[in-house]
């Protein structure tokens, strides 16, 4: 193995497949035109402020334009004056909420058939909204924190390529499992082919992630990375991709992060630092999650 340690920020050399924070970095080009397909999915997907912005845009702007429908008929409308917009948007909220005060009410068969299609419309709101909002709350995610650099560090009597992970919430995960997937560019036939190789790793499933989680795998003569340099995995534009599950026992159900390291994330020749915090009666009785990125240069 080369000597090498790098703390310099990681380059944007070449793109990744992961990025550091879980988001899928590939663009997909070619999808046929449908502005509508999987909506309730991008919606779920969107944060957590930018689903109630767009719930109160949604209600805005369907009140707007059923204040300008009651508007088209004069009179339409018992105690409001023609041309009196903002009334009848009241009047919208009004029947959209079903809250009716009583003050204004339609008294024409078209304002009438307004109100009707209005509370249609209102009803529906209500049912989809509780449903979003309560997928929104209620699905569960992982919160984990991922060591900023893998290290290539002494193990054995070999080397092991490393990383720590560690649960940011104060809840449980159980049956953690970890896949490590290797990716690279070879040149097959004169060709660059982008191949992809399992890592096994010294242990793949953990039963219960109460403190940090080493992840490593040992670098021997059967390993798609044994002779490989620092130089190499740049080169060849190394990912190294991390696929975690873990089932949350809060809602007993199964939660997944991922994140990737390139080859110019990866510093060669060094150790994690110690996470644990130690006290004379107990012994070990707890982490400190803040020294999770803390390495130091090995001497080889």
């Amino acid at each position: 193995m080369t000597p090498e340690t790098s703390t310099e920020p990681p380059s944007d050399r070449y793109p990744r497949y992961i990025r550091r924070d879980g988001d899928l970095g590939p663009r997909i080009v070619g999808r046929a035109r449908a502005p509508f397909r999987d909506l309730y999915h991008k919606v779920l997907a969107l944060p957590l402020l930018g689903v109630l912005a767009l719930m109160g845009a949604t209600f805005l702007v369907l009140n707007l334009l059923f204040a300008w429908f009651y508007l088209l008929d004069p009179g339409g409308v018992a105690e409001l004056a023609p041309g009196d917009y903002w009334n009848a948007f009241f009047f919208s909220v009004e029947t959209f909420g079903t809250i009716g005060f009583g003050h204004v009410s339609p008294a024409s068969l078209g304002a009438n058939a307004v109100m009707t299609v209005e509370s249609i419309f209102g009803l529906l709101s209500v049912a989809l909204t509780a449903g979003l909002v309560f997928a929104r709350f209620s699905r569960p995610t992982a919160a984990m924190v991922y060591s900023r650099y893998a290290l290539i560090a002494p193990y054995q009597d070999g080397h092991a390529f490393m990383f720590r992970c560690a649960n940011e919430r104060s809840n449980q995960l159980i049956e953690a499992r970890a896949r490590l997937i290797y990716s690279r560019i070879e040149i097959r036939n004169g060709e660059r082919v982008r191949e992809f190789s399992t890592l096994p790793l010294e242990y793949e499933r953990v039963a219960f992630l109460a403190l940090s989680w080493t992840i490593v795998h040992p670098i021997t003569r059967t390993s798609p990375l044994y002779g490989r340099t620092a130089r190499d995995l740049v080169n060849n534009e190394a990912e190294f991709l991390v696929l975690l599950s873990a089932v949350d026992e809060t809602f007993s159900q199964t939660v997944h992060s991922r994140t990737s390291y390139r080859g110019d994330e990866i510093v060669w020749n060094a150790r994690f630092r110690p996470m644990f915090v130690e006290t004379p009666d107990e012994g070990i009785s707890g982490m400190n999650l803040a020294l999770i990125h803390d390495f130091e240069p090995v001497v080889t």
